[in-house]
């Protein structure tokens, strides 16, 4: 059986390199610097920095709470009375929970947003690299490869075109 694989994969072989020979015009887009680097890209973050910003600083707050709390309840903890320590372990138990709490729906929020955020970009950014297949002539526009010559990358007309838009 593993014979007969081999033996098919290395029929198919020059096929693959036919077809790779056919195309006269390639390229290649580095889409991780295309959704990190672009204005469109830079725009969406700060966009999510300043939605998600009162959450972030609310959270730190609370933190900063938890933290004196606890520093409050490791100074002076064997000095305050049964019943206020165990009310301040309480307090700051609870505090802890709350925090986990909205961390937790912070973190889900914010992927969410940038998730939509990002599934925009990438739309936009194959409707530009489309546009730019089509102008040019391309034949093959590849987004992912083990190597690329430099000169066949595209990625700064990609983000020009996400500029303009």
């Amino acid at each position: 059986m593993k014979k007969l694989i081999f033996s098919a994969t290395v029929a198919m072989l020059p096929m693959f390199a036919a077809s790779a020979a056919l195309a006269d015009k390639i390229g290649f887009v580095n889409t991780e610097r295309l959704l990190r680097e672009a204005p469109l890209s830079v725009k969406a973050q700060k966009k999510l920095e300043r939605e998600f910003s009162p959450r972030e600083q609310e959270l730190q707050k609370m933190a900063r709470q938890a933290k004196d709390l606890q520093a409050q309840l490791d100074k002076e903890g064997m000095a305050m009375p049964e019943s206020e320590r165990r009310n301040k372990e309480r307090e700051l138990a609870s505090l802890n929970r709350e925090f986990q709490k909205q961390s937790r729906e912070f973190r889900e929020d914010l992927n969410l947003r940038r998730n939509e955020e990002l599934g925009v970009i990438q739309e936009k950014a194959r409707k530009a690299i489309l546009e730019i297949a089509r102008t040019d002539k391309f034949d093959l526009i590849v987004e992912q490869a083990v190597y690329f010559n430099p000169k066949i990358d595209i990625t700064d007309r990609v983000m020009k075109a996400l500029g303009d838009k």
